[in-house]
């Protein structure tokens, strides 16, 4: 298990993803205001590992109140949650993460006769119990999908949707973990995934780490080594889906996806249930992330464009439910119509996003 973020006695410690694949270290985030930082900077990225870090940050500032009565803790505890959810606006999961901490914290300031103490020591233990649930539900999608993927071959997977994204074990990468535990001999490709290489920095890292073959592409290689018959899968997660099915993730994930269609080969969505928005019919009424412009005019410190050219950094694009083979949740695999099959496993969960 690669500890992509820990709740300690001390704070939150989280392994700094911004300085894999070279150097392992962390960061420990002593108050919300650093956790909304670490999320901001991407030290924590990944739609369910966001969402988690979020109801980590909301139950350390709590943690750390000084506030003498419910009613005053309540009105930081509000001042939290717009922080934390300023962060990031494409990842669901962390408003997912956000909203269910509410729903504990007022469910207890309710009831007569509640302490501070009591909201803080159940707003810590329903952080570790999210935690402790998104590692379960990423090795229930691994038994899900690993049965989609090719007894033998190569499978495509774009930016990083493994264990650094979450809690641990992965979403798409915890599908081919899963598929290599049950002896599928699996080649994976890993876009590099530009601006950020997610997938040069940190999908290599971990394969690695866990002894998988894994070849580095640059963006624009996917095409011809389709045409050459070395993908027999594309696999991907997600950080917001809509309830017609189409899937936003990383920037570049809606090329592969028709690339993939035009040369038959099938591609697969990982993500947890916290990462579908029922109540955001479509694609279009997605908001996608602009990030600093300075993520692609420098690497490594290095301007490498010219000084005043124009520059665009969406962090996410939206890849329409037509393109997507299947979704892989927790729940099970589900297929098009997707406003169907997602629908049928909503009253599962009412507490979660469109529930």
């Amino acid at each position: 298990m690669i500890p992509t973020l820990e709740w300690t006695s001390e704070g939150v410690r989280f392994l700094d993803q911004t300085r894999l694949p070279l150097e392992e270290t962390y960061v420990l985030a002593t108050n919300y205001q650093t956790v909304a930082e670490v999320i901001r900077t991407m030290v924590v990225r990944g739609a369910p590992a966001i969402g988690v870090s979020a109801a980590m940050g909301l139950a350390l500032g709590v943690k750390n109140s000084q506030a003498g009565s419910v009613v005053a803790l309540a009105t930081e505890f509000e001042t939290m949650c717009r922080t934390l959810a300023a962060t990031r606006p494409t990842a669901v999961n962390l408003f997912w993460a956000i909203e269910r901490m509410k729903t504990v914290f007022s469910a207890l300031a309710g009831k007569p006769g509640v302490t501070v103490n009591t909201i803080r020591a159940a707003l810590i233990d329903e952080a570790q119990r999210m935690y402790r649930e998104d590692i379960a539900a990423c090795r229930e999608m691994g038994a899900h999908g690993a049965p989609l993927l090719p007894q033998a071959g190569g499978v495509l997977t774009h930016c990083n949707a493994g264990a650094l994204a979450t809690c641990g074990y992965g979403t798409a990468l915890g599908v081919i973990r899963s598929a290599i535990e049950e002896g599928h001999q699996i080649h994976v490709y890993a876009d590099e995934t530009r601006p950020f290489l997610q997938g040069a920095r940190l999908t290599a890292w971990e394969l690695m780490h866990d002894g998988i073959p894994t070849t580095v592409l640059c963006d624009n290689m996917a095409a011809s080594l389709m045409r050459q018959g070395k993908i027999q899968a594309v696999i991907v997660g997600a950080d917001r889906i809509a309830a017609n099915g189409d899937v936003a993730n990383k920037i570049g994930t809606y090329g592969v996806a028709v690339l993939a269609r035009e040369h038959g080969i099938p591609f697969y969505v990982a993500a947890p249930w916290s990462t579908i928005d029922l109540k955001t019919p479509t694609g279009d009424a997605i908001p996608i992330e602009q990030r600093a412009e300075r993520e692609v005019t420098h690497h490594a410190g290095k301007q490498l464009t010219p000084h005043g050219v124009g520059i665009e950094n969406p962090a996410f694009d939206v890849t329409p439910a037509r393109y997507v083979t299947a979704i892989i949740t927790e729940r099970g695999v589900l297929r098009a119509p997707y406003e169907e099959s997602l629908r049928e496993l909503e009253p599962i969960g009412a507490n979660q996003p469109g529930g």
